[in-house]
C-alpha cells in the first residue's frame, strides 16, 4: 500500500468546505424565502443535497488509503454533484475533490 496522504487532506479539505459552502447556500436561500423570492426552497433543497454530497466526499477520503479507486470515485462524483446542486458555492470544494478523486484513481502506489 501507498502513502495516500494527499489526496487524503485534499478530499478532507473539499469535504470540509463543501459542509461550509452548502450550509452558506442554505442561508442564502432562507433569506430568499423571507424575502418571498422565487426558487428559493429550491436553492435550499439543493444545498441540502450538496451537504450530502459532502458526506460522500469525507467518506471517499476516508477510503482513499485502503481502495484508491472506490474512494477516488466516490470524491469524483461528490465533486460534480456539489458543482451541479450549488454551482458557484460549490466551486473551490469542487476543485479540491476533483483534484483528489483524480489522484486515487490514476496514481500508482508505491510498492
Amino acid at each position: 500500500m501507498g502513502s495516500r496522504t494527499t489526496e487524503f487532506v485534499l478530499g478532507l479539505l473539499g469535504g470540509i468546505l463543501g459542509f461550509l459552502s452548502s450550509f452558506i447556500a442554505i442561508i442564502v436561500g432562507g433569506f430568499g424565502g423571507a424575502f418571498g423570492v422565487e426558487g428559493a426552497s429550491t436553492v435550499s433543497l439543493l444545498a441540502w443535497i450538496a451537504v450530502l454530497f459532502s458526506i460522500f466526499a469525507i467518506t471517499g477520503c476516508a477510503l482513499v488509503s485502503h481502495r484508491p479507486k472506490l474512494g477516488g470515485a466516490i470524491m469524483l462524483i461528490s465533486a460534480i454533484g456539489g458543482i451541479i446542486c450549488i454551482s458557484l458555492f460549490y466551486l473551490l470544494p469542487f476543485v479540491l475533490l476533483f483534484i483528489a478523486g483524480l489522484m486515487g484513481l490514476i496514481r500508482k502506489g508505491k510498492k
